[in-house]
């Protein structure tokens, strides 16, 4: 009786009309730059978004060109993966009254210029998507705008050289300011351009040329001393493309790296972890600090992108050392494994796992009713989510009655995160971590420092999801 009334209560929320003025104040708000059709990771990475489009508020879809496509744009792919979408939201909302309608979306995809880079720029040089980029940012709507960038750049740099044209210089100020880009490194150079044209400009960007030291490319790396399972065609063919109904039929398989431009989201998904404001605070989409990298570190110049030094700080790569836990046979739940990793990388692959398994239960979600598939459990602080204590006293975080919406055991793990706060040192507890109440004992400190302390709660059922809360406390001398 309670599924019953559950779908009842979705299927009426689907019926709700979706308009552009009915935006949803607590989800991110997100365009896409797509160069569709360059390679098939585009179409995987849309196929993934989409199931979340009851969380992120997606206000385009724009074809673009990069590098890798410098001539054509392909909205047509867009389409088509539109038209799978179509065919499964009405499953979709039976596990969450949120996702929109193939229709809203289609309105929302956009042609940039079939041209490469700056050639697009300039005087003359408008198009529907530079045009749908202003729409969107002189919307009546405080929320930032996140461009997530997945090709080239060139149709957010039209849309910012109008802006610097028509409008007063404090309007182009506010403006700007409104604007988050995450681009999976510089596949025109465009982003330079913005980077140096627009010193107010929000920008996270492995810059340059060298893919290798590229945080995203933690995606779809196989790391020696971890399980790559996740990230490999057996799992995908198994979890995404096959037996999962018109959305996972157009998943295609991987030709260079899988869904190399997915983590330009992935820290915009409301899971707990994620902050999308603050990068350095790190979460699925990786981590990052805001500085100006030293010119030797954005490559040689070897591809058709020529690396720019940067003129001024960017959100760009940071380093975490991670321990991975492992499921332990006897005793406690879970131990650490005997090996850390460190480096740019870590701060995405980390949480791997976690975003693959929960693309996989959403991917369920398509053709499974709600009592067949698996659903995130829901942590729960029994504090604020910041808290002061002083130096070298004891405190308890308590996450007791957390819960899962499918009546699934739930499993706790508790970590400090160092790189997120501003005390370097492990904090180390001597305690069971992986129970509701964690007891630690703050550092002694001769200076105000923060610590951020990650909760995950993930259950067991299949495949097993995550969500965290975090909670910052600061230590007093």
């Amino acid at each position: 009786m309670k599924t019953q009334m559950r779908t009842l209560l979705l299927l009426l929320a689907s019926c709700l009309p979706l308009l552009a003025g009915d935006a949803n104040t607590d989800k991110p708000r997100m365009l896409v730059l797509t160069d569709m059709g360059a390679d098939p990771d585009d179409e995987q990475s849309l196929v993934r978004l989409l199931l979340y489009a009851n969380e992120i508020d997606v206000e385009g879809l724009v074809a673009t060109t990069s590098c890798w496509q410098q001539n054509a744009i392909r909205p047509d792919f867009i389409h088509t993966i539109l038209d799978a979408y179509e065919k499964v939201q009405p499953n979709l909302l039976l596990h969450d009254g949120g996702y929109p309608t193939a229709d809203f979306l289609r309105a929302r995809v956009k042609h940039g210029a079939p041209k490469y880079g700056m050639t697009g720029v300039g005087e003359g040089m408008d198009t529907e998507g530079s045009e749908w980029i202003i729409r969107m940012l002189e919307r009546d709507d405080d929320r930032p705008l996140w461009i997530s960038v997945w090709g080239g750049a060139n149709t957010l740099a039209q849309a910012l050289h109008k802006l610097r044209a028509t409008r007063p210089a404090a309007e182009l100020d506010r403006l700007v300011a409104k604007l988050r880009v995450y681009t999976i490194s510089d596949q025109d150079d465009s982003g330079a351009w913005m980077r140096r044209e627009f010193p107010g400009l929000f920008y996270i960007v492995t810059p340059g040329d060298d893919y290798g030291q590229a945080t995203w490319i933690a995606i779809n790396n196989v790391h020696e001393g971890i399980d790559n399972t996740t990230v490999g065609n057996r799992w995908l063919a198994e979890h995404i493309q096959q037996g999962h109904g018109p959305l996972g039929a157009v998943y295609p398989d991987v030709a260079w790296g899988v869904e190399g431009d997915t983590p330009a989201f992935l820290g915009l998904i409301p899971n707990g972890l994620n902050v999308p404001d603050r990068p350095d605070w790190g979460g699925w989409g990786g981590r990052y600090e805001l500085r100006t990298p030293p010119s030797e570190s954005i490559g040689d110049g070897s591809s058709i992108v020529v690396p720019e030094p940067e003129t001024r700080p960017i959100w760009t790569n940071a380093s975490d050392t991670w321990t991975p836990y492992l499921p332990n046979e006897y005793k406690r739940a879970v131990k650490r494994v005997e090996r850390s990793f460190t480096g740019n990388q870590v701060t995405l692959w980390r949480w791997r796992d976690d975003f693959q398994n929960d693309f996989a239960a959403r991917m369920d979600w398509t053709v499974k009713p709600y009592a067949e598939a698996n659903h995130p459990p829901v942590p729960r602080l029994n504090h604020p989510d910041h808290i002061t204590v002083a130096s070298g006293r004891s405190f308890t975080l308590d996450a007791y009655g957390s819960s899962d919406p499918d009546g699934d055991s739930i499993g706790y793990l508790w970590f400090h995160y160092p790189e997120a706060g501003t005390y370097e040192k492990v904090v180390s507890t001597g305690g069971a971590e992986n129970v509701d109440r964690f007891h630690v004992t703050a550092p002694e400190v001769t200076e105000e420092v923060t610590l951020h302390f990650i909760l995950r709660v993930t259950d067991k059922g299949t495949p097993a999801l995550s969500r965290y809360k975090r909670v910052v406390v600061t230590v007093t001398p």
